[in-house]
């Protein structure tokens, strides 16, 4: 979409005189409504006076560009004023405003409003751009000025998307920035135009990484960071600063990168610039290998699906607490036992309606996130797809972990593919329409034709390989159910085994459901007297919230134990599988019996045999937490 298919002759009024902001929003509301392009004037105007309450959009150099997007919008529509002597619309920079574009975007058009101010603001950053469109005689010359300057753009946009790409790497004389703005569009590219102008004009080599609605572009690779004189972070919103610990770093707002580059570069250039000292500095490898990337993927999905896991089920365990207060376990029918920790209505409020709901999140986060980490933004709706499928089917925890990183690298593959065949002028529509449209196609079909027909199958073979298992040796079942269950915590192994546990109740199999739910119950008890007794083996954020896991674990809520098996599978998977495998065995060897399936210690007046499930529990509890201490590696922070 061209700006001057959307810009029409109504919509113009050059060298307009106005007194104040309010009166310039109302006139160019007014010239919008002239285009026929609103269909309701009063709510266009209320939407695009509250976009200005957020923030000015007067960005500097004597140009705003107000937006609004609303209902009473019919089509995308642009409206531009010219202002003789300029008016106060309490710019970034201070200075009078006298040249203006009004952007409407209906709701139902995507993100078309920020394609165009992406492109308008680029093509602001030139002067003599600028100047030529103040001196516009009529709306005419200015329709053939923007048609004009928008055609040279797309060419010389043209031109970078076949050009090699050449990353600066000299070293000599090199400076470089991050821009970021809460929209992510016209300040992050205004201030990334003119930090580059700037520098080069000092004969500096630049790169400008932008973060933008389409996620981090022109990334600062580590090589880049350790050769420069130092970095400019104009930004209003976080940015990854850890990368540049040891470096001269100047912090400052982006219109500060917009209006004053020169000050910035300066105090670069001066040697002024403070040396930044991250608080959890990790420096990157020159050359990372694609281990310890997986690894950082990986833990991005874990510390954010983190607070899910732990409030959600602390807020389960206190459900099946309150029910164990109001009942008698032993005089509960066996529907009722089944129903444990939602029979009373508190219960259910925490359970089934607040901590169920909050669990529910946990996958899709973990997905999602590690999603995000390998494709950035674009990422993390296409995980957040992958990991609700496997929530919601057959796969679990495994499934996604599989989808997290499936969705991230399809993202990647959509990116490469659309640099090469969507023109740079359709560049707004990447993130917003490409990406998440074929990107939740792609991992949609791949979960579900892929992963879950898969996962289905290797259930049916559990159940089928436990059930010849019954009339087994009754410690070897113990072993292989309670190991089962700290397998994968939540996945085809773990659910295979409870559903055959709570069949076994309705066969009268009692000893069954006890060696389920006590193997269940040790990876999270295992790996919270881990956190105590080897500190060292865990991280600050992992012994703070290792202990809520004796809660987890006591009240059978296994999903406790998945952040912490997520970030070192190889060695805490193992651990807890052994601790799991011998309560699993004793329970059996002991003849414990559990009629109820589900509950943890808030079942237990009803479990056969109790003071030796007791021993069970605190037997593969301490050996899970042994093997944690001998086989984690210290872990360096």
């Amino acid at each position: 979409m061209k700006i001057t298919d959307i810009l029409s002759k109504e919509s113009i009024a050059l060298g307009q005189k106005a007194k104040d902001k309010a009166s310039v929003l109302e006139a160019m509301v007014d010239l919008m409504a002239a285009s026929g392009k609103i269909s309701d004037r009063k709510l266009y105007l209320e939407a695009v006076q509250a976009r200005e309450e957020e923030g000015t959009t007067g960005v500097g150099n004597g140009i705003a560009i107000p937006h609004g997007r609303c209902s009473g919008v019919r089509e995308a529509g642009l409206a531009a004023m010219t202002i003789d002597g300029g008016v106060d619309f309490e710019a970034l920079d201070g200075n009078p405003v006298d040249i203006l574009f009004l952007i409407a975007a209906p709701e139902s058009s995507g993100n078309v409003h920020l394609q165009i101010l992406s492109k308008l603001a680029t093509m602001l950053m030139d002067d003599k751009f600028v100047a030529s469109l103040k001196k516009a005689k009529n709306a005419d010359e200015f329709l053939r000025i923007i048609d004009s300057a928008e055609a040279e753009k797309d060419a010389a946009d043209a031109k970078k998307s076949v050009a090699p790409v050449t990353e600066v790497l000299s070293g000599e004389h090199l400076i470089l920035a991050v821009t970021a703005c809460p929209t992510g569009i016209a300040h992050t590219y205004m201030a990334a135009e003119a930090i580059e102008k700037a520098a080069k004009a000092k004969g500096y080599q630049v790169k400008v990484e932008t973060r933008g609605s389409g996620g981090a572009k022109n990334v600062l690779t580590a090589e880049e960071i350790d050769k420069a004189d130092g970095i400019i972070v104009a930004a209003d919103t976080n940015v990854p600063m850890d990368r540049f610990d040891g470096k001269r770093v100047v912090e400052c707002q982006v219109s500060k990168g917009i209006n004053k580059p020169n000050e910035l570069l300066e105090e670069i250039i001066s040697g002024n610039a403070a040396i930044y000292k991250a608080a959890n500095a990790v420096k990157e490898q020159k050359q990372d290998s694609s281990g310890h990337q997986l690894y950082k993927h990986l833990m991005s999905g874990v510390s954010h699906m983190l607070p899910f896991v732990v409030g959600g089920g602390i807020l389960i365990a206190l459900a099946f607490l309150i029910d164990g207060l109001s009942f008698d376990i032993n005089a509960l029918s066996p529907e009722q036992r089944a129903n444990f920790g939602s029979l009373t209505p508190l219960a259910n409020l925490l359970k089934g309606q607040i901590g169920g709901v909050a669990f529910g999140f946990m996958l899709p986060i973990l997905a999602g996130f590690i999603a995000q980490s390998i494709a950035d933004r674009p990422g993390l709706a296409v995980g957040f797809v992958g990991g609700a499928i496997a929530a919601s089917g057959k796969s679990g925890f495994l499934g996604a972990l599989a989808a997290g990183f499936l969705a991230g690298y399809l993202v990647n593959f959509l990116k490469n593919a659309a640099d090469k065949i969507v023109p740079p002028s359709l560049d707004g529509i990447k993130p917003v329409l490409i990406y998440p449209l074929f990107g939740m196609l792609l991992i949609g079909l791949i979960m579900i034709f892929a992963i879950e027909p898969v996962v289905g199958a290797l259930n049916t073979g559990l159940n089928n390989a436990l059930g010849s298992l019954s009339g087994a040796n009754s410690i070897l079942l113990g072993l292989i159910l309670g190991g089962m269950m700290a397998i994968d915590m939540g996945g085809p192994f773990n659910k295979a085994a409870y559903v055959f546990g709570v069949a076994s109740i309705a066969a009268g199999n009692y000893n069954i459901m006890a060696a389920v739910m006590i193997g269940g119950m040790v990876p999270p008890c295992a790996i919270a007297l881990a956190t105590i007794l080897f500190k060292k083996k865990f991280t600050e954020a992992e012994r703070k919230s290792g202990p809520t896991n004796f809660i987890m674990g006591l009240s059978f809520i296994t999903e406790g134990a998945i952040p912490f098996a997520a970030a070192d599978p190889l060695h805490v998977l193992p651990s807890c599988i052994a601790g799991s495998a011998l309560a699993g065995a004793l329970s059996m060897a002991f003849n414990c019996t559990l009629m109820a399936p589900h509950g943890g210690i808030f079942v237990f007046p009803v479990v056969g045999n109790t003071v030796m499930y007791v021993v069970a529990l605190i037997a593969g509890t301490v050996l899970g937490a042994v093997l944690l201490g001998f086989l984690k590696k210290d872990v360096e922070e």
